[in-house]
């Protein structure tokens, strides 16, 4: 971690790894999480494969949805590690999203407790890295990271 470009959060979450990987892999579970509540989440498409595309979109009120994310898939090692960035789209073109590009990496590892559940992402130029950090990076990850957790700690006996 450089921490001059990168952000990082780190948790525990009390579910197999099984568990938090398929709240990550499963479009109506990433649906339930992705997006800090009370805003809703529609996921357009979901292939956790590399070259893969992750297309959601965003809603106040859960009848009117716009673009939120469209981000490529870059590594995809089961039940271990995601990377995606939104620098490149699901289509394979290079982009400029707004507010700010960015390659995330999460890593799913065993804990005695259940899941090790890191996050780090990386931005391009610490003025990028520092406009991340002042729009809430550690509430927005951190919510979705406790939202994640109550999907994955509820879904251990799917």
């Amino acid at each position: 971690m450089n921490p001059d470009l990168d952000l990082a959060l780190n948790r525990v979450i009390r579910a197999p790894r099984a568990a938090v990987w398929r709240a990550w892999t499963d479009p109506a579970r990433l649906a339930q999480w992705w997006l800090p509540a009370p805003t809703k989440c529609r996921v357009d498409r979901l292939e956790a494969r590399p070259g893969g595309g992750l297309v959601t979109r965003m809603s106040e009120d859960g009848v009117t949805y716009a673009p939120h994310m469209d981000a490529l898939f870059l590594v995809v090692d089961d039940e271990e590690r995601i990377v995606f960035t939104n620098a490149v789209d699901s289509a394979w073109r290079p982009t400029n999203p707004e507010p700010v590009a960015l390659t995330a990496e999460i890593t799913f590892a065993d804990h005695p407790d259940g899941t090790d559940y890191r996050i780090l992402v990386r931005h391009g130029d610490p003025s990028a890295r520092d406009r991340h950090e002042k729009m809430g990076f550690l509430d927005g990850w951190g919510a979705v990271t406790t939202q994640l957790a109550a999907v994955a700690e509820g879904s251990t006996s799917a």
